[in-house]
């Protein structure tokens, strides 16, 4: 076996194990990978405990969208409990590819909130990641609700600036509509939380790569291992 000590895990946290080269991912100009994207959702699953609020990993997403046996489907999706949740996070990734792994060029975010029975895509880049987006509500829209679940593209989500910072902005969106929806939401079924999302997100993307780089440094330090 060849020597792996120059990217040695780093960190354990509920299921993610986080190595060497996730810091220097996060430090640099890179494109965010899956475990990063899953390690920041993980935390706000802890930050926003509610058992109604579930943010879905990114693998688990990915096969949802792309699993070709209807029947299998059914008996992963199962004990994810999501008819049970009335506020479901799905990162977006455009690979299509099931055997590459991280595949993909691009990120986006799907949420479901089930006071409006609304599927709803926030997309940092012009809306590239558009059918990718609806291969994943039309797959996981049975097993939210009786199929009339609608969908919208909000064409208001910020835009990065360069090629590199999709996977901050989808972290960023997860964030301000976990705050939005633990600290009451909206009831207004047009507005929701796309105000919140608008108004906070350019100031958040700034700094949320150095925020998740002290908050892995933090929990390093705890030796934090769950």
């Amino acid at each position: 076996m060849g020597n792996t000590s120059g990217d040695d895990k780093i960190l354990s946290y509920e299921d993610v194990v986080l190595r060497r080269s996730d810091l220097d991912i996060l430090n640099g100009p890179n494109f965010l990978n899956d475990r990063v994207i899953e390690f920041y959702l993980s935390f706000l699953s802890t930050v926003h405990s509610s058992p109604t609020i579930s943010l879905i990993p990114p693998s688990i997403a990915f096969w949802i969208s792309n699993c070709p046996d209807t029947e299998y489907l059914k008996d992963f999706v199962k004990p994810l409990n999501l008819r049970d949740k009335d506020l479901l996070i799905f990162p977006v990734n455009d690979n299509t590819n099931v055997e590459v792994a991280e595949g993909g060029l691009h990120w986006s975010l799907l949420v479901y909130y089930k006071e409006a029975n609304t599927f709803v895509h926030h997309d940092s880049f012009m809306g590239v990641n558009k059918w990718s987006a609806k291969d994943l509500f039309k797959a996981v829209s049975p097993f939210v609700s009786n199929g009339d679940a609608s969908y919208k593209e909000c064409t208001d989500t910020p835009q990065q600036k360069n090629g590199y910072d999709c996977g901050v902005f989808l972290l960023a969106i997860a964030r301000v509509i976990c705050e939005w929806f633990s600290a009451g939401g909206m009831k207004n079924r047009d507005e929701l939380w796309f105000t919140n999302v608008k108004e906070t997100l350019p100031d958040l993307v700034n700094h949320l790569r150095e925020e998740i780089l002290g908050l892995i440094k933090r929990l390093m330090s705890e030796g934090a291992s769950k």
